[in-house]
């Protein structure tokens, strides 16, 4: 009788995995849950896996090559930029990822620190702590003759821009990949820096992304103009955003993602007075939690029945 398929979470973040490993052996796998990001850890636990189930773990060249087994590694996430994809098409090893299960939420989350940035309220919030009343200290804008760039019309890039189209004056997009929606002007780079108020970013983490946000594309920026980002930390110079802001061309930044998370106590950006800094939450809520695990969990039966998309076949 052959043995049942081995199936094996690494760290598990933020969420409970208990509805995918329930999913999975009810279709006859036998679960592991490590908890671990360790790369020798999950060597160990996962050394007769099948499938490797991963939040925020790097998964490796030198880790797939001691993981023989291995015929899928499902991410917990859109992204992919954990996984070393040209060692998994060497070995034929399958990815894939989540890329629907919180398109609402991180949209919502951007909207939500748009609307806080262009109202002043962390600002306030924190001079009436200080003892400061005094609503005049902020440049408070009126939302319908501002201009919204989003860079990056994705799922969720186009989501963020239907919310807020509505709420504002103008929005302008800039896709690498495609096309805008309809009532989003599609741009050039340089032109949505150049023309607005309030730029949000909404791009996967590539080697073409990263370090979009350079200190030459940021001097585009209008003096003033405020910057969101609820998508990936390492798509913005941090040296170059920093003296944006203390140089006052940018009046505020609001961040979901760090480059480095956690940060460390003393991390500039997060201590910075013009910043608002969420703990990469944006894709929380209890209906994404269960859908993220459930989804995780679908991508490898689907896998396995023949039916799955892998995302490191080139074709």
């Amino acid at each position: 009788m052959a043995s049942a398929p081995v199936a094996v979470y690494a760290d598990v973040v933020d969420l409970d995995p208990a509805p995918g490993v329930r999913l999975l052996e009810e279709s006859g796998f036998e679960v592991r849950v490590l908890d671990s990001a360790d790369p020798d850890a999950i060597v160990s636990g996962a050394h007769d896996a099948a499938a490797l189930l991963i939040g925020y773990a790097p998964v490796t060249a030198s880790m797939l090559d001691r993981l023989g087994s291995l015929q899928i590694v499902a991410t917990q996430s859109v992204g992919i930029d954990s996984v070393d994809l040209d060692a998994c098409r060497r070995l034929g090893i399958a990815v894939s990822n989540v890329p629907g299960a919180a398109t609402e939420e991180v949209a919502s989350h951007a909207l939500a620190m748009s609307l806080a940035l262009v109202r002043g309220l962390p600002f306030l919030d924190r001079a009436v702590a200080d003892g400061v009343w005094d609503g005049t200290r902020e440049q408070l804008l009126r939302l319908s003759e501002i201009t919204v760039g989003v860079i990056g019309l994705g799922r969720i890039g186009a989501r963020y821009a239907r919310m807020i189209g509505p709420l504002v004056g103008r929005v302008v997009g800039y896709e690498p990949y495609g096309t805008a929606p309809d009532g989003v002007e599609q741009v050039e780079l340089d032109e949505l820096l150049d023309v607005s108020d309030l730029v949000s970013l909404h791009l996967p983490s590539t080697p073409d992304t990263q370090g979009l946000l350079d200190a030459g594309r940021l001097s585009r920026l209008r003096r003033g103009a405020m910057l969101v980002n609820a998508s990936r930390g390492d798509l913005i110079d941090t040296a170059a955003l920093l003296r944006a802001l203390d140089d006052g061309v940018l009046s505020g930044a609001a961040l979901d993602v760090l480059p480095h998370e956690p940060p460390a106590r003393d991390d500039p950006l997060v201590r910075h007075p013009r910043t608002l800094v969420t703990p990469h939450a944006a894709y929380l809520s209890p209906a994404s939690a269960r859908d993220y695990v459930l989804h995780q969990a679908q991508s490898v039966l689907a896998h396995f029945a023949g039916t799955g998309t892998n995302l490191a076949d080139p074709g």
